[in-house]
């Protein structure tokens, strides 16, 4: 380890972007062996890198990878932690701790706004910048570090840091979790369907996703992710169920037997 740091140390002497070199030593514990992989983590598809071979680059494809870690070792950790919970607990814990929402608090509260390369215009219309970064840079250590180093970076720096589990299993702010919950009580159908996709103004993804429960039309919402959209159209489709009640009972007739 020591002799690992002092090498560490020395490649810094040489690394142009110091500053970001010792950033991600602070939030993740580790010297990067591969600075470019952080690098990419920063760049935002608005504002792509052009490679020595041409082509243009940003941090969608370590995004995307980053994704998949957090989820494999959150669901790892949620189940060794929690011996005696049911399916239906840990997926919804795990929702919480990987929603779009938290990620985005804990990359704010990282400060990884400062180092992401974005189109200033892009940043204020893309609510989720940094939320999207951390899973870029989840990646990146994945990549750089292996799936062990990264597992204890996501669960000691970014869990255990930024999530208190007492109060987090007491909330429950999963909408589309506690809507799938409802419909497997009642036996209901429910259906989550892309309606529309499309580029705003900055060239952001935007989804529009409806919610069929029991064949019938519930509510549908906008979101800059698939993830967003499902869970802003399922909250209206349970604010819905509650104040409407000939609208309940139309989608409980619908029960299976």
């Amino acid at each position: 380890m020591l002799l690992s740091n002092a090498i560490s140390l020395i490649k810094l002497l040489f690394v142009k972007d110091k500053e970001l070199y010792v950033f991600i030593h602070r939030i993740t514990g580790y010297y990067p062996r591969d600075i470019k992989l952080y690098e990419l983590a920063m760049i935002h598809r608005s504002k792509p890198l052009k490679l020595p071979d041409g082509r243009w680059a940003n941090n969608e494809r370590l995004e995307f990878l980053g994704d998949a870690v957090l989820d494999n070792v959150v669901a790892d950790f949620l189940y060794t932690t929690y011996p005696g919970k049911h399916e239906g607990f840990l997926t919804s814990t795990r929702a919480k701790i990987v929603q779009r929402e938290s990620l985005n608090r804990i990359g704010n509260t990282l400060h990884l706004d400062i180092h992401v390369r974005a189109l200033s215009h892009n940043t204020s219309h893309n609510s989720y910048l940094c939320g999207n970064a951390l899973e870029a840079l989840v990646g990146a250590v994945y990549l750089d570090q292996g799936y062990k180093r990264c597992r204890k970076f996501i669960i000691n720096r970014l869990i255990k840091k930024h999530f208190d589990l007492n109060d987090l299993v007491k909330t429950d702010q999963n909408f589309k979790s506690r809507l799938i919950e409802w419909t497997q009580r009642y036996r209901v159908t429910i259906e989550f369907e892309l309606v529309d996709s499309y580029t705003d103004a900055d060239k952001n993804p935007v989804f529009r996703t409806a919610v069929i429960l029991g064949g019938i039309y519930a509510s549908d919402a906008e979101g800059y992710s698939k993830k967003e959209s499902h869970q802003s159209a399922s909250k209206k489709a349970l604010d819905r169920l509650k104040q409407d009640q000939q609208f309940c009972e139309q989608v409980l007739s619908t029960a299976l037997n």
